[in-house]
């Protein structure tokens, strides 16, 4: 018998820190409630219901290896229960134990198929790894079995917007909104696939009901004044970042964007104080380094400006436009190894980027390596055929090489692109010269031979 060790008042005590426990959650006092029904499971480790219902409360700090512990150790004394089970497959997916997740899903399914929380959590676990087919059949699986779950058609919108298809993940957020008025920042994801779609009148709407519901969610507040950045509204959106560090005052990516508007206005002082202010909140913060580096060009101190740009490219920045620039400014300052690395990496995000390539030709060539130049040339430019610093270097490569023919033809192009600009001149005629000196040298070989 599992309480035959116990006395009636450990068991009575125990009840008390189980029920302390969960008023303590009601307040919102997370971790004193952790700790009571904690002393709790202590007196009486086989009450299956508190461990459910530490792993609960820990989910809801975001210790979700410690709740996976919870939930495993009371399904080892209840196998068969769905809603364990179901909690379990969850914070699998949430730690990135998806084939964990997905058979712990499977196992729910077998004890009972109609269990629809199993298949709208399924949605999100095969999201994250890209199988989006298998998350629509997941989808009208529960639609089969709850067809208004408001939470399905949020987790199928997030996968319908992954996948660009944002009308869609409209129509199913604001299925969401009708069948969950309050469902956390639905407004707010209807707006930002407005924003993708292009229209600002919408997502501004949408940004505005969302803060109107929630005035103080500081990341609803923070893309917001992003879109408003995009859009122009410089003005909103520097108020937007100010209202945010006034409610979470280590905001640090709104340092940063305070920085980039002072930087933009040339205020570049002001951009140094803001951005020195962002790296004290967080020394991981992607950007500002970059930024300080380009301050720091300006004012002739390169090797501050290399430190810092070092610096930022360990921290993996992945905007392929930032990389490039970035791999620009290694290449100014001849360091053609960090410049490559920069490329590569924004070729491994994206790689139709006709800049990447175009710079990694500028860097064989100057590297005395032509015939790898002229590759990423081509590359460039069978990404934009009227890519013009690429059609202008591929146009020298064809005369150093002798093919004037290609060169001709590139020219042309550039002609017709750029007909005032001096260095398709310059090409023009350096073609022409070598076109003079190529046959006046055969005119000599010949001639010596006859002679």
């Amino acid at each position: 018998m599992p309480f035959e060790d116990m006395t009636y008042g450990a068991y009575d005590q125990a009840e008390q820190k189980a029920q302390m426990a969960y008023e303590l959650y009601e307040d919102g006092k997370i971790n004193q409630a952790i700790n009571a029904i904690d002393e709790a499971i202590q007196i009486n480790p086989t009450n299956i219901s508190w461990h459910f219902d530490k792993g609960l409360a820990l989910d809801s700090v975001n210790r979700y290896e410690d709740a996976i512990s919870e939930f495993e150790t009371a399904l080892s004394l209840n196998p068969s229960d769905l809603e364990i089970l179901n909690c379990l497959a969850v914070d699998y997916t949430r730690v990135g134990l998806y084939d964990l997740a997905i058979s712990t899903f499977e196992y729910i399914q077998q004890l009972d198929a109609n269990f629809e929380p199993s298949y709208c959590n399924r949605i999100i676990t095969y999201t994250e790894i890209n199988q989006h087919e298998m998350a629509e059949q997941m989808f009208y699986l529960a639609q089969q079995i709850k067809p208004d779950c408001a939470l399905c058609f949020y987790n199928i919108g997030n996968s319908l917007f992954i996948r660009g298809q944002y009308e869609k993940a409209i129509g199913c957020w604001k299925r969401t909104a009708l069948l969950y008025p309050t469902h956390p920042q639905i407004n707010y994801r209807i707006a930002q696939a407005y924003w993708m779609l292009g229209d600002t009148a919408n997502a501004k709407e949408y940004f505005l009901l969302e803060l109107r519901k929630n005035a103080g969610d500081a990341d609803v507040i923070f893309d917001f004044g992003l879109f408003e950045l995009q859009a122009g509204n410089i003005e909103s959106a520097k108020e937007k970042f100010n209202r945010i560090l006034e409610l979470v005052p280590d905001y640090a990516k709104a340092y940063f964007y305070l920085g980039e508007i002072a930087f933009d206005n040339k205020d570049y002082e002001k951009a140094k104080q803001l951005y020195r202010q962002g790296l004290d909140m967080d020394a991981t913060l992607v950007g500002p380094r970059y930024r300080l580096a380009l301050c720091q060009l300006a004012e002739g101190r390169e090797s501050a400006a290399l430190a810092n740009l070092i610096s930022e490219l360990h921290l993996s920045p992945e905007n392929p436009q930032v990389l490039v620039s970035m791999g620009s400014v290694f290449l100014e300052l001849g360091e053609y190894d960090y410049a490559t690395n920069c490329m590569l990496k924004a070729l491994d995000i994206d790689k139709a980027n006709v800049e990447a390539n175009y710079y990694l030709g500028c860097i064989n060539a100057l590297e005395d390596r032509p015939e790898d130049a002229s590759i990423f040339f081509a590359k460039a430019l069978d990404i934009e055929g009227e890519h013009i610093p690429s059609l202008k270097q591929s146009a020298y490569m064809d005369i150093s090489f002798g093919r004037f023919d290609a060169a001709a033809g590139k020219i042309k192009r550039l002609e017709k692109l750029e007909p005032k600009d001096r260095e398709v001149k310059k090409l023009s005629r350096t073609l022409s010269i070598a076109n003079t000196t190529e046959k006046l040298s055969d005119f000599l070989i010949r001639f010596k031979h006859r002679s």
